[in-house]
């Protein structure tokens, strides 16, 4: 199981965030500061496909929308 399978778009976002503070933070060795710098690439890379999938899925829908036989309606207008 891949990262992408086992964590969902919010968990790795979060952990990222964790990561961010932490490196933010300081204190940490060369080598943890690096460690951690590799686990936030890999969670935003992670994060990107989660959002990647997702544009893909709306874009699908949407054109799936306009597809159908029904006459578009005008847009709204908040005013």
């Amino acid at each position: 199981m891949t990262d992408r399978e086992s964590l969902s778009y919010e968990r790795a976002r979060d952990e990222l965030a964790g990561v961010v503070r932490r490196l933010e933070a300081g204190g940490l060795t060369l080598e943890q500061s690096l460690d951690l710098w590799e686990r936030g690439e890999k969670l935003a890379a992670i994060c990107s496909e989660w959002l990647d999938g997702a544009r893909a899925r709306l874009t699908t829908a949407m054109a799936a929308r306009d597809t159908t036989d029904e006459p578009a309606k005008p847009p709204e207008t908040p005013f």
